[in-house]
């Protein structure tokens, strides 16, 4: 098995961010893999677990294969845990952050790193979930729209206006930061809501290249499916608390752990509010463990004047290493 994670006191206001899907991109991780062996055995231990080859998927693609829902859940995952090993070979240990949190699926790395879920059984879960997302898409096809400037309260009444009007679904999906929301849901509810959020004055509505209803009630069939799942796994308490996605509070239990993985297949995304508890807590360093730069983007919209670093590359865990090196 791959090295355990390892915290230290840290007096640091610190809060470790993990990417949800989308962040995803070929050759995320390989020159982790090849600076830090700790990295490239964590990636190793997913390849077993799974069965195949995540690793080279990660490393050389094919694109459309890391994009598929199904491995590209997994392989995110597999990717923040190596970004967060490393870290640990160069500084001896981790300092220990105030909150943990992860975007959708980065929910998962989060409570992994927390010490919550055993990455074998992490990885095994979001593999599972990745499966039961694409049924539920198949069986039940959607829409998902980025709204720009817009209130989350104007665009949630929209919503909640279409569906009556329409009989369909759409609720909002994401929160992500003030001005971007992403809403989801059937043709119809989707359709109305569009068309009227344009009218009630967004500066874009742009539909997303999915056809999976992320995050609303097309979601259900795999939510249920998943808890079962959930429910088998064993679940501890963090090291340090979990903010959840639908509540944008801390978990600190491994009730309110499985009671939040099942909620968020089907709920929303809270993450500006989750964001807002951190700052409101005093944190003012938030840290983006695995591919991307996107939840680095947000938060600089939500806390413009708060520190925020990408941990992706040797690059991203010198600089790590260099500000919480003892």
């Amino acid at each position: 098995m791959a090295e355990p994670f390892v915290y230290r006191d840290n007096q640091t206001p610190l809060a470790l961010l993990f990417p949800g899907q989308g962040s995803q991109e070929v050759g995320m991780a390989k020159e982790l893999a090849e600076q830090f062996p700790a990295a490239k055995a964590m990636l190793e231990e997913a390849d077993d677990v799974l069965g195949f080859s995540l690793s080279s998927l990660c490393f050389d693609g094919p694109e459309e294969l890391l994009t598929d829902t199904v491995n590209a859940q997994p392989a995110l995952l597999a990717v923040s845990a190596a970004a967060l090993v490393a870290l640990q070979s160069e500084l001896g240990s981790l300092p220990t952050p105030t909150f943990f949190a992860g975007h959708s699926m980065g929910e998962y790395s989060a409570l992994v790193a927390a010490g919550c879920i055993a990455y074998a059984d992490g990885l095994r879960l979001v593999r599972e979930r990745g499966r039961l997302m694409k049924e539920a898409g198949q069986r039940s096809p959607g829409l998902m729209a980025a709204i720009l400037a817009l209130d989350e309260a104007v665009v949630a009444q929209v919503c909640a206006d279409a569906q009556t009007a329409t009989g369909g679904i759409v609720q909002v999906a994401n929160d992500n930061c003030p001005g971007q929301i992403v809403i989801s849901g059937d043709r119809a509810g989707m359709e109305r809501a569009m068309a009227d959020l344009e009218a009630a004055g967004a500066r874009k509505v742009v539909a997303l290249a999915v056809s999976i209803a992320a995050h609303s009630p097309l979601m259900a069939p795999a939510a249920a499916e998943l808890k079962a799942a959930i429910d088998a796994t064993p679940v501890h308490p963090p090291i340090a608390p979990v903010i959840g996605n639908t509540t944008a509070l801390p978990l600190t239990s491994a009730d309110a752990i499985r009671a939040e993985l099942v909620a968020q297949l089907t709920g929303s995304v809270r993450w500006t509010a989750s964001m807002q508890h951190a700052v409101d807590a005093g944190v003012e360093t938030f840290v983006e463990v695995g591919p991307g730069e996107v939840l680095a983007g947000l938060m600089k919209r939500i806390a413009r004047k708060s520190e925020r670093m990408s941990v992706a590359d040797p690059a991203g865990v010198e600089a790590f290493a260099t500000r919480f090196r003892l």
